[in-house]
């Protein structure tokens, strides 16, 4: 018997270089008049990665084992950091509170998801983020940045509580580093030492978990 899920992070040396990211499900249909006709399957995304492409070295590669059999193969969720998309500003930028609206204030509610918003002129998606890290949320209220003392964080499902309920219309908003909550997509761990040495790449399917 074991948890569902591990407050763990995958190797960061390992996922560094690691392969993957978005997926979505889109049926297609090709029409007698040469036209078709599409259909969202999935509401959002679910990323999916290749944690093989990030092994080096025999030590990487025991450090995926052991960690693999610590969480007991598909059985034991845990963090992974997207080495492209893992913080509320764009790559290269710092993470401000003002970066992402996670809500407007209605006089009453002080709990707050953190999400993150895609987008352009045309659309958006706005994700859930689940696993922030601890240490680097910031929040502002109005438009003013909070102290660390006027909220508390939720690592676990990525709630905020506000001391104080954000009057009605107000806006909320916050920046953050955040994990992907995955699990490995294989209960077998192929390790082939000759084939590794030689250049070979083992397979380590890696798959979020949607709450």
């Amino acid at each position: 018997m074991t948890d569902a899920f591990h407050e763990v992070r995958f190797p960061l040396r390992v996922s560094l270089t690691t392969s993957g990211g978005p997926v979505r499900r889109t049926d297609i249909v090709n029409l007698s008049n040469g036209r078709e006709s599409r259909n969202q399957r999935w509401a959002g995304s679910r990323r999916s990665y290749d944690a093989g492409s990030g092994v080096k070295s025999l030590a990487d590669l025991y450090t995926v084992l052991e960690f693999f059999e610590a969480r007991r193969g598909r059985l034991t969720g845990f963090r992974f950091r997207d080495p492209l998309d893992h913080a509320s500003a764009r790559p290269g930028q710092a993470v401000t509170a003002f970066d992402q609206l996670i809500g407007n204030g209605d006089g009453a509610n002080r709990r707050f998801q953190l999400v993150k918003t895609y987008g352009d002129a045309a659309g958006g998606f706005t994700r859930s983020i689940a696993k922030p890290v601890s240490g680097t949320v910031k929040l502002a209220v109005g438009g003013v940045a909070l102290a660390s003392g006027d909220f508390t964080l939720d690592a676990a499902s990525g709630t905020v509580t506000l001391a104080t309920a954000p009057a009605t219309g107000v806006a909320v908003q916050a920046g953050f580093e955040f994990d992907v909550p995955v699990r490995f997509d294989t209960d077998t761990m192929e390790v082939n030492l000759e084939a590794f040495n030689a250049g070979s790449i083992p397979s380590i399917p890696l798959v979020e978990i949607l709450a």
